[in-house]
C-alpha cells in the first residue's frame, strides 16, 4: 500500500483556484492588462499627430494620426463577465480604420496594442493566479 501526503494541502490548494479569489484576482488582472492595451492604442494613435488645420493623415499601415479625437478618446475596457474583458472603440472610425476598405488602407491601433502588450498582460494574470495559489499554503 501506498502512502499519500499532503493530500488535504493539495485539494486546499485546488479549491482555491476554482474559488471566488482567483476569479477576483485574476478579473482585476485582466482588467490592468485591458487598461494597458487601450493606453497603447491612445498613444499609437496620438503620438506625434497633428489635430485640426495642419493634420497629416498616417500611411497606410501605420496607427491612425489624431485629428479629432474621436477615435481615441472613445476606446474604452469593460468587464463583461466575471474573467472577460474587452477592449473597444465606440467610434464609428474604429472598424475602417483597424481593417481598411475598399477606399481607406489599414490603419491597424487596437492589434498592435494588444500584440505589443501581450508579454505584460500574461504576466500580470500569470502573477495573479500564484498570488492566489501561494495563499493557499
Amino acid at each position: 500500500m501506498v502512502k499519500i501526503t499532503g493530500r488535504e494541502k493539495h485539494l486546499k490548494r485546488l479549491n482555491r483556484m476554482r474559488g471566488p479569489e482567483m476569479v477576483r484576482e485574476v478579473g482585476k488582472a485582466l482588467f490592468a492588462a485591458g487598461n494597458m492595451i487601450q493606453v497603447e492604442a491612445q498613444i499609437s494613435i496620438t503620438a506625434g499627430s497633428i489635430s485640426g488645420k495642419g493634420h497629416i493623415p498616417s500611411k497606410p499601415g501605420e496607427p491612425p494620426n489624431r485629428d479629432t479625437g474621436d477615435l481615441d478618446m472613445k476606446i474604452e475596457t469593460a468587464m463583461t463577465a466575471p474573467l472577460k474583458v474587452e477592449v473597444s472603440s465606440n467610434s464609428d472610425h474604429a472598424v475602417p480604420m483597424e481593417v481598411g476598405t475598399s477606399k481607406v488602407a489599414a490603419r491597424p491601433y487596437m492589434a498592435p496594442a494588444a500584440a505589443k502588450k501581450r508579454e505584460e498582460a500574461t504576466n500580470l494574470v500569470r502573477k495573479a493566479v500564484d498570488k492566489v495559489i501561494q495563499q493557499s499554503g
